[in-house]
């Protein structure tokens, strides 16, 4: 069968960028060590997941459909207009840009969507013939979780690759009922506020009772504790806006088919090719 590897480009970027252990720089002064630890772990995760196709795709600098729901949405979020380039992650992506290209990975920016979309939308049109591993530390991708689909969260020798088994070991829950969860506790990381007094054990236990979201509020007045009942009725239209922020519906126009994403398999080191497109001697 078929393996895609889609990487969530910009979470991998910040991740490299800010957690690799010191500031490198070429002998022309710049600034690379997101570059190279982007590249780096781009080509473990590559050997990790032996893919036959691999995409990376970022999010582009564009308005967030999803802020016309709620103003708050990701509004806890820097924005690095005004941060000096040393500071800024979004310094090196040319950079980066330039080593897939290089290495012949696929890249795209969003421009009406976030990258979550897109790769919702390549887990349901390609996740039920196709293996798919989403490599993200973003847990919205929990929903998409499936028998073809996992979601790879990078840490070098201590990565974890997560199932729908894993999430129902962790949380009690189906991938199917995830953005119910989340609408229900919240996503501090999205500035997204659940329901006062339910963390994970309720949410999961109100899930396991009730199925889904909707359920919960449909039977709200049925709940059992006190505390909890007032708070989901206070938080029904917050908790239903919290739904539509987290849902991946998956119908947003892909910016690659399947077949141009074929990966050649070529994988130098992450030093050849940064001297390969000149950063490094």
């Amino acid at each position: 069968m078929e393996k895609l590897l889609l990487v969530d480009g910009s979470n991998l970027l910040f991740q490299m960028f800010f957690g690799m252990p010191a500031r490198i720089f070429n002998r022309n002064g710049k600034a690379i060590h997101g570059t190279l630890g982007f590249t780096g772990a781009l080509l473990k995760i590559i050997r990790m997941t032996n893919p036959t196709h691999v995409a990376v795709l970022f999010d582009g600098e564009h308005k967030n459909g999803r802020t016309a729901l709620d103003a708050d949405y990701k509004a806890n979020r820097i924005d690095y207009g005004n941060v000096p380039e040393a500071e800024n992650p979004f310094s090196q992506l040319p950079d980066i840009y330039a080593a897939l290209d290089r290495l012949g990975v696929k890249r795209a920016e969003t421009t009406v969507c976030e990258t979550d979309d897109w790769i919702a939308g390549y887990a349901y049109t390609y996740g039920k013939d196709t293996k798919i591993v989403i490599s993200s530390f973003d847990s919205d991708y929990f929903q998409l979780l499936s028998e073809h689909v996992s979601v790879l969260r990078y840490r070098g020798k201590n990565t974890v690759i997560l199932t729908p088994d894993a999430l129902s070991e962790k949380f009690g829950i189906t991938p199917a009922q995830y953005a119910d969860f989340k609408s229900l506790v919240g996503d501090h990381a999205d500035n997204i506020k659940g329901a006062d007094k339910v963390g994970p054990k309720t949410a999961a236990s109100l899930l396991q009772k009730y199925g889904t979201l909707e359920g919960v509020l449909e039977t709200a007045e049925s709940i059992e504790q006190p505390a909890i009942r007032a708070s989901i009725l206070r938080s029904a239209e917050r908790l239903k806006t919290n739904y539509k922020l987290i849902k991946l519906s998956g119908d947003a126009v892909l910016p690659f088919s399947l077949d141009e994403l074929v990966w050649s398999g070529r994988t130098p080191t992450a030093n050849e090719t940064l001297q390969d497109v000149g950063l490094i001697p």
